[in-house]
């Protein structure tokens, strides 16, 4: 039975109001007990270990010990993109991140639309993953929007929440089928808001930026549209909503106003959202192309005041790996989306460096919110009995991105060569060690 103790760490715990100085020990994958900090006598290397009668000790000195996040929104490839991603590799660029869970998308081949295929991905995670996987089935067969995916199956086999996440839902009257079958399972459908008919053919946001580039932009309103469609039909159906990478304010104020109402919408946002403008793609550069776009500058503003009021409830990833041969192409040809997991935390901190949010908030909607949303209820906490799922951060670690030096397969970042601050120093998983820097 492996033991671990975590020692003299700044234990942030929003579930339990705890900010302090703690000593967590863990039994056999649990919280076993979280206790006032001992000092260390003598005092380990900053971040080290040591093995005692099978007990693990870490010296936490100096950095922040929190649950191990949590990913809404990623995608393993795995089945049938593994030169993209596997479902190993994708494990470890989470563990780097300091994920202890993430849920993947269904745009697989095939969809992971029947039991078969959540059985296939939950087996390989047991057997190659570096952390816990949660599969999200598909919401319609194929991801094609006509007929409906077994959804009863899926959530059977073990997914966590449906979405066709990929492509939207266009047909209004089949997404309140799918919302009523959900309910009926107590599932969560996770919307990728877009209106192809407002998008097509567009590969970057519409601007003055896309009209000097001489690209076809895709308007703000292609989402907000559907936005507010998805949020009609969530309240029509009483199904529990969830908005996937919100990149325009027009969507922020939408589900700030569903919320106002008592509606059971939720939203997340991608650190590349909140980071980057639009103006990332100048000099073409297919790093920065993805869906949704990102948007302009007051977009922008708009994400960091959601996130600070509470409109935005989680940081996603949306880690999208693509092979070079879809990215090194001319820019209307290349694949949308970027590698996100390894990025996520320093690009986050940004957020607490400007006051958006503080260390607390953060920790909130990386681990707390998501492990709500998913209906997680034995992690994202650090009380007694929880799962010892655990992410430890030194907030003053200066690093530069080389995206080389990534775990994820795919090579796809527009932050390489950044310089980041703050770093996670190792990922426990089920109170065992899985990344350490």
């Amino acid at each position: 039975m492996n033991k671990l103790l975590i020692k003299g760490g700044r234990v942030i715990d929003p579930v339990n109001n705890i900010d302090s100085l703690f000593d967590i020990y863990s039994i056999g994958g649990k919280i076993a007990a979280v206790k006032p900090a001992i000092p260390t006598n003598p005092p380990l290397e900053k971040g080290g270990r040591e093995d005692l009668n099978d007990l693990t000790v870490i010296d936490a000195t100096g950095l922040v010990v929190c649950p191990g996040f949590i990913d809404m929104h990623t995608h393993l490839r795995e089945p049938g993109y593994e030169y993209k991603e596997t479902i190993q590799t994708g494990t470890m660029a989470a563990a780097a991140g300091g994920f202890t869970s993430i849920a993947c998308m269904a745009n697989t081949d095939p969809v992971n639309d029947n039991a078969s295929v959540t059985r296939y991905i939950l087996k390989k995670a047991q057997e190659q993953g570096a952390v816990n996987v949660y599969p999200v089935g598909a919401v319609s067969k194929g991801l094609k929007g006509e007929a409906l995916a077994e959804i009863g199956e899926l959530k059977e086999a073990g997914c966590a929440a449906i979405s066709d996440d990929g492509r939207p839902v266009m047909n209004s009257g089949f997404m309140r089928l799918a919302m009523e079958y959900a309910k009926t399972f107590n599932l969560l459908v996770i919307s990728h808001c877009e209106d192809t008919g407002l998008s097509s053919e567009g590969v970057m946001n519409e601007g003055w930026i896309a009209t000097k580039l001489g690209l076809k932009g895709i308007p703000n309103c292609a989402e907000d549209i559907m936005a507010a469609r998805d949020i009609v039909l969530s309240a029509l159906t009483n199904c529990r909503l969830h908005i996937a990478h919100i990149s325009t304010a027009g969507s922020v104020e939408l589900v700030r106003i569903a919320k106002a109402k008592g509606l059971n919408v939720t939203a997340e946002a991608a650190p590349h959202h909140f980071t980057l403008s639009d103006e990332a793609v100048i000099g073409y550069n297919t790093n920065a192309k993805m869906s949704p776009p990102l948007r302009g500058k007051d977009d922008i503003e708009a994400l960091r005041q959601g996130l600070k009021h509470g409109t935005i409830d989680v940081i996603a990833t949306d880690h999208a790996p693509q092979a070079l041969v879809e990215k090194d192409v001319e820019f209307d040809k290349a694949s949308n989306g970027i590698i996100g997991l390894e990025t996520a935390l320093p690009l986050s901190l940004r957020l607490v460096h400007d006051n958006v949010l503080d260390l607390s908030g953060l920790i909130k909607k990386m681990s707390v919110n998501p492990a709500m949303l998913l209906g997680l209820d034995a992690k994202g906490t650090l009380k007694v009995g929880a799962d010892a799922d655990i992410t430890i951060i030194d907030l003053n670690k200066e690093w530069i991105v080389n995206a080389k030096e990534l775990k994820s397969k795919s090579r796809n970042t527009p932050f390489d060569g950044w310089k980041m601050k703050g770093r996670v120093v190792k990922t426990i998983v089920a109170g065992k060690v899985v990344y350490e820097a």
